[in-house]
């Protein structure tokens, strides 16, 4: 019996970026050499980055990413590494894991079940992979699949190579939403105790445009039990032991069994890791949306943000965000009171502003506002002043934030919630401006808890106990209230869970909450306002069921219900 060392380079590449992700690659096996490990394994589609999506269609990037990979395998030798890329077989393309071995492929794996479903559209761009093969070796032996394949039955019962293998190699890019991880620990736990093999997985770690990828890579042996799991949300090489018993050779020649000639090294010091501490379900979201920040401004080429501090709960939310993520000194505030602004909240913007340590420019609009109105006062001469009047407001806190994008460079972030944009309680190019939607799949009762984790987090006031108190309110009007137009957010929350992660009816929801013209208040709306999601910012995903990739309706449609 000797023990593989095998490490799990869970890294967070960027889409398009061949030659950083390849240096990314190649510094993982530098740094688990000095581990003396021998195999390591990189997460699907390493090299283009996960979801590449239409680059895929171009011939010459998938022709870039091929020579990429043989540029790096020209570099391994002494270590057997398992890498992500898109290959590329008379005129189709595959999703595939590569073998390298003694600076050559010894073996690609193409996956075979492409996931379809949510923000999946993995059918668009691959072809199916039709087979597997034993990788071979003097001291052991395994088997790679590549993540939907072993989220599938059918490729683990149907393929005999399993039951030739010590373990098996999945690489993933298993995009993260709350109650992820346990569903993925449960079906991976299954798998191995279905096999009774171990199963190494190597999982994608960083956000990509919606998306976020939440790493915990992990071991689970034969039974089907957790060994031992990397961080979440974070990079990491994760190095692990595996015993495993001299590969028994086969005598007569097998289609399935690829040989690699390599043997274990020997008299390596032990290892010693302390396991990731589990997270808190408030700990965990807030922790995506950080990543997600983070990764979506500097992957995209901007170094500071800005957005409106209106002293409400969302936005005081976001600031919190946007400091943990990029820092104090990168995030710029911007409070533009009106005259139905109330002095309680322009007081908590200010000390939000203060106890975060970012910066806070004030810039009234009443001014702004009144030529607006003076201009327009013609033209509505005889009309009674309403819901176009508040807009307005909104637009011009657009405009400003804007014009200080385009001006400084600012990303400007959004503050919008889910609550709201289900039910269009908001305003196209106004409070609906922006590059990045922070907290866009985040629920009004949602951004209570994480704000109040956030103090908690800290030990003190970060976001005043006023801000918590004060009744939701736009503060476009006199005494204005969310709950003049909405529902309470218990039950709004409540509804729009129902109707868009269960997908259940009116009558279904009626049945279970009774309140039928509340709900068929609230379906209309959010049915009528399809028009004004689609073009709201790209925003973090966190539930299953979040808006544009996972829920794609109509514009133009008539059912309602």
């Amino acid at each position: 019996m000797k023990n593989l060392r095998i490490a799990i380079g869970q890294i967070n590449t960027i889409v398009g970026d061949l030659s950083g992700n390849r240096d990314k690659i190649l510094f993982c096996v530098k740094e688990a050499l000095k581990k003396d490990a021998d195999l390591i394994i990189f997460p699907e589609l390493a090299i283009t980055g996960y979801p590449p999506e239409d680059l895929l269609l171009k011939p010459h990037f998938v022709k870039e990413n091929i020579k990429y990979l043989k540029m790096i395998a020209s570099k391994i030798s002494t270590i057997i590494a398992i890498i992500g890329f898109a290959d590329e077989r008379k005129g189709k393309v595959y999703n595939s894991a590569a073998v390298i071995a003694d600076k050559k492929i010894s073996y690609i794996y193409h996956k075979m079940h492409l996931p379809n479903y949510g923000v999946f559209d993995e059918k668009r761009y691959f072809e199916p992979g039709i087979g597997n093969a034993v990788i071979s070796i003097d001291d052991f032996s395994f088997v790679i699949n590549i993540c939907e394949d072993i989220w599938r039955d059918e490729g683990l019962l149907e393929k005999k190579v399993f039951s030739k293998a010590q373990f098996l190699l999945n690489m993933s890019a298993s995009p993260y939403h709350f109650g992820k991880i346990e569903e993925r620990r449960h079906v991976i736990g299954d798998k191995a105790k279905f096999l009774r093999i171990p199963i190494v997985y190597c999982n994608l770690v960083g956000g990509q445009d919606e998306l976020v990828f939440d790493g915990r890579s992990a071991l689970f042996n034969k039974d089907g039990r957790l060994i031992i799991e990397a961080k979440a949300f974070q990079e990491d090489l994760m190095i692990l032991d595996l015993p495993v018993q001299k590969e028994k050779k086969y005598k007569t020649p097998n289609t399935d069994v690829i040989d690699i000639n390599y043997k274990v090294k020997s008299k390596r010091s032990g290892l010693s890791r302390v396991p990731p501490k589990p997270l808190t379900k408030c700990e965990e979201i807030y922790s995506a949306l950080v990543l997600g920040v983070r990764d979506y401004v500097r992957k995209n080429g901007f170094n500071k943000v800005a957005f409106g501090l209106s002293g409400g709960i969302d936005s005081a939310l976001v600031a919190c965000i946007a400091v943990d993520s990029l820092g104090k000194e990168n995030v710029l505030s911007l409070s533009m009171p009106s005259r139905y602004s109330s002095q309680g909240a322009q007081d908590d913007a200010e000390k939000i502003a203060k106890n975060l340590g970012m910066r806070v420019s004030k810039i009234p609009i009443d001014s702004i506002l009144d030529s607006y109105l003076d201009t327009l006062a013609v033209h509505f001469k005889g009309t009674q002043p309403g819901v176009t009047e508040e807009n307005i407001q909104a637009r011009i806190r657009g405009n400003i934030l804007m014009a200080f994008s385009n001006r400084f460079g600012y990303l400007v972030l959004n503050t919008g919630n889910k609550s709201e944009t289900s039910a269009g309680y908001c305003t196209l190019y106004g409070d609906m401006a922006g590059g990045f939607s922070v907290i866009k799949d985040v629920s009004k009762n949602l951004v209570y808890e994480l704000a109040r984790y956030r103090n908690k987090r800290d030990k003190k006031e970060v976001i005043p106990e006023t801000v918590f108190k004060r009744p939701p309110s736009a503060e476009l009007r006199p005494n204005q209230k969310d709950q003049d137009t909405l529902p309470p957010y218990e039950i709004l929350d409540r509804i729009i869970y129902l109707y868009i992660e269960k997908k259940k009816g009116l009558r279904e929801i009626v049945k279970e909450m009774g309140q039928k013209d509340v709900v068929a208040k609230v379906l209309n709306m959010i049915d009528a306002n399809e028009y004004k999601r689609r073009q709201a910012p790209p925003g973090i995903k966190i539930t299953p069921i979040a808006f544009a990739k996972d829920r794609r309706m109509p514009i133009t449609n008539k059912f309602r219900g």
